[in-house]
């Protein structure tokens, strides 16, 4: 597998994708998005043997958004026909295909934060289904500096995770929110030491990562629930319980249950 400012790792059942551009604070390029679209491919692929996945970055922050310089939208401006650059192109060609693909993985995803988490990049980071933070980590909208509006989901996320009054200042003003604040408003699920961050995740990963396979049905049911209504949701429930019910895993549980030990989940 190529790949270019992107670390694939796998550990047993657990991969771990690190945005590797330290010297970027791992600002996202052409390169990086492309290789992170092969690692999450190989990740979710049924072959891949992938329980849970860590995602994070390497050295000084986690991820500082997109490469600035870069962003002419995929469209160069046309002086004569009056055309604009279309800043948004980029985000449908590239962004919403990856944003898709954390979406619609099939096991559990940690995101383990470290230092700057910024635009785009924060994005990726809530995608995670538990969010570890370390002690120096901070979030950032920072789309007003630059004179355009936040991107890659966070205006539908955020508002249903930290509600309306707290995205709106984050959007607006443009500050950052440290780590321990992102824990009070809801945002994340822990903070840690900064050197306890990657053992702190892998911790959880590994607890994921011998979870039945009802786990990766549980984060989508949870994704669809934000805009299911009630009954929709309760038929969301019925299918997934199917899905789940048919598997090894369920009479694993239920033997363990019965014999009064603990499961031996195969994720299948």
């Amino acid at each position: 597998m190529q790949l270019d400012l992107i670390k694939y790792e796998v550990e047993g059942t657990i991969a771990t994708i690190t945005f590797n551009d330290p010297d970027a604070l791992n600002a996202m390029s052409p390169k990086m998005l492309a290789s992170l679209d092969i690692a999450l491919t190989a990740a979710a692929s049924p072959d891949s043997g992938i329980r849970c996945v860590i995602l994070t970055g390497a050295g000084r922050g986690f991820c500082a958004g997109a490469n600035v310089a870069r962003m002419d939208g995929g469209e160069e401006s046309d002086s004569s026909s009056g055309s604009k650059n279309d800043a948004g192109a980029g985000l449908e060609r590239v962004y919403h295909p990856l944003l898709r693909q954390l979406r619609n993985m099939p096991c559990p995803i940690v995101s383990a934060v470290n230092g700057p988490c910024a635009g785009v990049g924060m994005s990726f980071a809530l995608m995670g289904d538990m969010v570890v933070a370390n002690k120096s980590a901070f979030f950032l909208q920072a789309f007003r500096r630059i004179g355009l509006v936040p991107d890659g989901g966070s205006t539908y996320i955020l508002p249903r995770l930290i509600g309306l009054a707290r995205t709106k200042e984050l959007a607006l003003m443009g500050e950052r929110l440290p780590a321990k604040k992102a824990l009070e408003w809801g945002l994340i699920n822990r903070v840690v030491e900064d050197d306890a961050l990657l053992d702190t995740a892998r911790a959880l990963a590994e607890e994921l990562a011998k979870g039945p396979m009802s786990l990766g049905l549980i984060r989508n049911l949870l994704w669809d629930s934000v805009d299911a209504t009630y009954e929709e949701q309760l038929n969301n429930e019925r299918w997934a319980q199917q899905k789940a019910g048919w598997s090894r895993d369920f009479v694993e549980g239920v033997t363990a249950f019965n014999e009064k030990r603990e499961a031996d989940f195969e994720g299948k």
